[in-house]
């Protein structure tokens, strides 16, 4: 059996692709940025995309356009209002998912989810969503919608074969009890990238291109030493942040976020789109569309492909062929 899945905030596809590489029948993805369902698009051609604002988005409308119940839902609100990251968060959890327009993405998400009722849902966000009293009030929402029973789900995608450091929280109904896949040794990040060629040389590799500096930060990369970073800022925590940070090849690299950049550890330049890519576990022939800020902040943004498929694949082996 064929279980039918829709992905809401699907951006460039990460979540997406996991599961289809498991077996999955994506029949609807919606994102309101019509660039990144470009992207999508491009690598999934055939699947029904809607650009739509889900604030708007009525349960109706999905069913018009799908014809049917989903057994699976995904969704991956976006989460810079809840990351620690974002130094200009609210400071009151509660004011993030209530008083924000973009927090409260997170609130549409579970109204769709209560209307359509689907077998399994698994939700995607920082773990900074359940800070305080969130996961109360979570659990509360859920409730309301017809789901009594919520799983708050925390997993390193390092340990499930993705190449980059990312801890994720992912609410379900279900209880996913995933088994580690990977040791580190197997994804340093000179071991992840050493096949790839120059991106001086022409080459047929789709996003390999170098990515052009100014002749300022360019000189300031030349002098960077391995470990040190040309960016520094605070975090909501007053933490001390680093971005355009020269990585060590002999380890796993940092989290990739949406405006993530990071020094090749031996080439003196930017790591291009596709390494970043190949960081978060999507295939070569994955194509990013849109300009290249874009094309980086699309993969920042997405779900690790690696995580996201063994998640597919136990909810086909535990969850769902209870149904």
């Amino acid at each position: 059996m064929t279980f039918k899945a829709i992905d809401l905030f699907c951006g460039c596809g990460g979540f997406s692709l996991g599961f289809l590489q498991a077996g999955y029948e994506i029949i609807l993805a919606i994102d309101i940025d019509p660039v990144v369902l470009k992207t999508y698009e491009l690598n999934n051609y055939g699947i029904p995309i809607l650009n739509y604002d889900i604030r708007y988005l009525r349960a109706e409308k999905i069913l018009e356009i799908t014809g049917c119940t989903p057994d699976v839902i995904i969704a991956s609100p976006p989460c810079e209002q809840f990351s620690v990251a974002n130094r200009f968060r609210k400071k009151d959890p509660f004011m993030r998912l209530y008083d924000d327009n973009t927090g409260q993405l997170v609130l549409h998400a579970i109204r769709i989810i209560g209307d359509l009722q689907p077998k399994v849902f698994v939700m995607e966000n920082v773990i900074q969503l359940i800070d305080g009293e969130l996961k109360d009030a979570l659990c509360n929402e859920f409730d309301r919608v017809g789901f009594s029973k919520i799983f708050f789900n925390v997993f390193h995608a390092e340990d499930y074969g993705t190449p980059s450091k990312r801890t994720r929280l992912f609410i379900s109904n279900a209880k996913l009890r995933l088994k580690k896949t990977n040791s580190s040794q197997n994804l340093k990040l000179s071991k992840i990238l050493e096949d790839l060629p120059d991106p001086d040389f022409i080459q047929e590799i789709p996003n390999h291109e170098l990515t052009p500096l100014t002749t300022r930060r360019d000189k300031k990369i030349q002098q960077l030493r391995r470990g040190s970073s040309l960016v520094y800022y605070r975090s909501a925590k007053e933490s001390m942040n680093t971005n355009w940070k020269k990585i060590q090849g002999n380890s796993i690299c940092p989290t990739i976020i949406g405006h993530s950049r990071y020094v090749h550890p031996i080439k003196k330049r930017l790591l291009t789109v596709r390494e970043h890519a190949r960081l978060m576990g999507f295939p070569d022939n994955f194509v990013f569309y849109g300009g290249i800020s874009s094309q980086y902040n699309q993969i920042g943004e997405a779900v690790p492909v690696p995580l996201s498929n063994v998640i597919a694949n136990y909810l086909l082996e535990k969850q769902l062929q209870v149904f």
